[in-house]
């Protein structure tokens, strides 16, 4: 039986620039973030003896006057617009129930979403009858978010041909907050792999497809089997994402390129070892620095 022991060995210095870099206003419950009554009061914070005071665990973000707390682990608060990935976890009448790692389970509605072939029609009995034929419970959907309800609950929609059902892929769960903001949240990477970077904390990993298929309506999930250097490529783009979130990096497509360079002189099962993520981490930091200038 194969043993491997790993001994203590001394923390790198981490460089002035990067620790002056990535320092944050960080609060924890209670703590005062201002005195000034100027400020408005945003997510996160309350009022109390004059004073703007945090609610949540997090950093501190000012938008002009506005003071809000943006929390480190939270669920996923929906955003009209945002991309999500999701899994169905019911079929009812006319509508699907999504978790998108929400409070509540969002909603995909019959009528927001393309029928096979782009097909443009109201949507009768038949296709009522057909929905599980469409998309049965356990299917990973990329959608859209195109309404947030009063309670809190996401409704979403599939009408454009990049959204629909997903095939071959890995699925990494983070922290929503740990999700960059960005115009399009389709990646597809030069080292053969393609991600899907849901503002939901779902971020999907996947072979970059050799062509589009444009007439299935994102309905038809490429079950084809994925070659060994794929898969190999997907494993480590799925322990590099892991390694980020582990030590609180934001999630673009950037940070996530960087740190697959900086992983390629370690074997796949290495890199989520302390010392060795926390030295790719590093390395993929300080390019980030560079490049920002």
């Amino acid at each position: 039986m194969a043993m491997e022991m790993r001994l203590p060995v001394a923390r790198k210095p981490l460089s002035e620039s990067l620790g002056r870099e990535t320092k944050k206003h960080l609060v924890v419950p209670g703590d005062t973030i201002t005195t000034d009554t100027g400020f408005m009061r945003g997510h996160g914070t309350y009022m109390g003896e004059e004073k703007l005071i945090a609610s949540v665990a997090g950093s501190v973000e000012r938008v002009n006057k506005l003071v809000c707390v943006k929390a480190l682990k939270t669920r996923y608060h929906g955003e009209v617009g945002d991309i999500v990935v999701g899994r169905i976890t019911e079929v009812q009448q006319k509508r699907w129930k999504v978790e998108t790692n929400s409070r509540l389970d969002s909603v995909l509605l019959l009528s927001s979403m393309n029928l096979p072939g782009g097909e443009l029609r109201r949507r009768s009995a038949k296709d009522e009858l057909a929905m599980r034929g469409f998309l049965q419970e356990g299917d990973l959907i990329s959608a859209e978010v195109q309404a947030v309800f009063s309670d809190g609950a996401v409704s979403l929609h599939t009408r454009s041909l990049k959204y629909g059902k997903l095939g071959q892929g890995v699925l990494v769960q983070v922290s929503p907050s740990l999700v960059k903001r960005q115009k399009t949240h389709f990646h597809d990477l030069p080292c053969g792999a393609s991600v899907i970077l849901g503002n939901n904390g779902f971020i999907w990993i996947y072979p970059t497809p050799e062509h589009k298929e444009e007439d299935a309506g994102g309905f038809i999930a490429n079950l084809e089997p994925v070659s060994l250097a794929d898969r190999e490529v997907i494993s480590r783009l799925r322990n590099c994402i892991i390694s980020l979130a582990t030590q609180r990096m934001l999630l673009y497509d950037t940070s996530i390129l960087y740190c697959y360079e900086a992983s390629l002189p370690h074997q796949i099962k290495d890199i989520l070892k302390p010392e060795i993520m926390e030295e790719i981490v590093m390395e993929t930091r300080q390019r980030l620095l560079e490049q920002e200038g």
